[in-house]
């Protein structure tokens, strides 16, 4: 995790968060820290101990980020002066639990977008709040999520989404939580501050290879922003790219898979049923080695400022063309229309760190609810980054061949389409007699 700031100097702690919060300072015992083990979070324990005279715990959940990210951390956390760390395996709650509800509702932000940083943000920052009731804290502290880049449009970009998810959370789990945002408080710039500071405090400084781009991962996707990607024109390099590979280099053979759904939610591959966290990772890894669920868009923030980024989503958009296409079998028009239209709303929810407001939990009753029937399988053809659906089935599919088939039948005649057509179109009728005189 990266802790960016607005660039405020020393000089302008007069109005510092301390000041708006009633100071503090010098009153809090214990603070739960969202923790990575990187340069900044390394430098935020000793600088929450110096400002605030509390003990720090380190929490760092895994969402499926990888293995390298987790390894060394205890020893880092309490070299930096944390008194304990606390890890805790959260991927199939993060899956089972905000994953799958956003899929079975067909959430989708601005026509690309499949939410991956937004869902993380909620399950992380309420395993926080479990933590700091079992460790006793008074408070939370937290940072931006990203890695490397000092940019100003990319400390704009984390102080208006991530902070906001993380702290509606905190609000809405606990709101007598304190919630100590450094960013909003000290006077660290940039990496050489970062750097000074923990040198001059005997903090090991991690040594880790810089990326270029700011990236975020886990079970779900990957995303990229900064360096080239500012400027839209672009195109992203190749090699930027790590959870599938270049369409282009995918394999010339074609692979089919199965997905079986069961009340919206998938639960198997190939007929193989898997947990939450299973399922995905293993559609990440076929996905993937077919460069499939690759996004590059131009999306509007919370605060209306349009942003450039490209995501990585393989297993998630196989999941998401599954799921889509059995909804076809098994919701009428009217059900697929409200329910397309609600999703809409869900999205932005979502995206705007809103997980536990009353409205969005509301609406995922509704998706419960209409797809109650939403049961069966779809089998979809990958191949050089594109997924086409090839089969469908659903014991309670609305489709029925005797009545869709072109042979007449006795449900459905051919000319009880006369009456209809002239009961339908007798507005239209109605209104050009008028303009005709007739």
């Amino acid at each position: 995790m990266q802790l960016l700031n607005t660039g405020a100097r020393s000089d302008t702690k007069v109005v510092s968060e301390t000041t708006k919060a009633g100071g503090l300072r010098g009153k809090l015992n214990k603070v739960v820290l969202a923790y990575s083990g990187g340069l900044d979070t390394s430098v935020i324990v000793p600088w929450l101990r110096e400002n605030y005279g509390c003990e720090v715990v380190c929490f760092t959940a895994d969402v499926g980020q990888g293995i390298q990210e987790l390894e060394g951390l205890e020893a880092k956390a309490k070299a930096s002066g944390a008194c304990q760390l606390v890890v805790k395996d959260l991927k199939e709650e993060f899956v089972k639990d905000y994953v799958f509800p956003c899929l079975r509702a067909g959430a989708v932000y601005e026509r690309k977008y499949l939410l991956g940083t937004s869902m993380a943000r909620p399950v992380i920052a309420k395993a926080m709040v479990d933590v700091a009731k079992e460790v006793g804290a008074d408070a939370v502290a937290h940072g931006c999520t990203g890695k490397g880049n000092d940019q100003a449009c990319l400390t704009i970009r984390f102080l208006t989404l991530n902070h906001v998810r993380f702290e509606l959370t905190f609000f809405a789990l606990n709101p007598n939580l304190n919630i100590v945002a450094p960013w909003r408080e000290w006077d660290i710039t940039g990496r050489e501050d970062a750097i000074e500071y923990a040198k001059k405090h005997n903090v090991p400084v991690p040594v880790t290879k810089n990326s270029i781009y700011s990236r975020d991962r886990n079970l779900w996707h990957l995303s990229h922003e900064g360096d080239i990607l500012e400027d839209p024109a672009n195109e992203p390099k190749k090699d930027m790219y790590m959870m599938s590979v270049d369409p282009e280099d995918a394999p010339d053979q074609a692979e089919y898979v199965e997905i079986g759904i069961e009340s919206g939610l998938p639960v198997s591959i190939n007929g193989k049923k898997l947990s939450p966290a299973s399922l995905l990772a293993e559609l990440n890894e076929i996905g993937g080695r077919h460069g499939i669920g690759r996004i590059d868009m131009v999306e509007n923030r919370l605060v209306g400022m349009k942003s450039r980024g490209v995501y990585e989503t393989p297993g998630g958009t196989i999941l998401f063309a599954a799921a889509r296409e059995l909804e076809f079998l098994t919701l009428d028009r009217e059900a697929i229309q409200v329910k397309d239209s609600l999703a809409l709303k869900y999205a932005e929810l979502v995206y705007a760190g809103r997980w536990f407001d009353p409205l969005r939990e509301s609406m995922d009753a509704f998706m419960q609810k209409i797809t109650d029937t939403t049961t069966g399988s779809v089998t979809l053809k990958l191949y050089k980054g594109s997924v086409t659906v090839t089969s469908r089935a659903s014991p309670f599919s609305l489709y029925r061949q005797d009545i869709s088939s072109f042979e007449s039948g006795q449900i459905y005649d051919q000319a009880d389409a006369a009456g209809f057509i002239r009961l339908y179109g007798l507005p239209m009728r109605v209104r050009a007699m008028l303009e005709q005189g007739i």
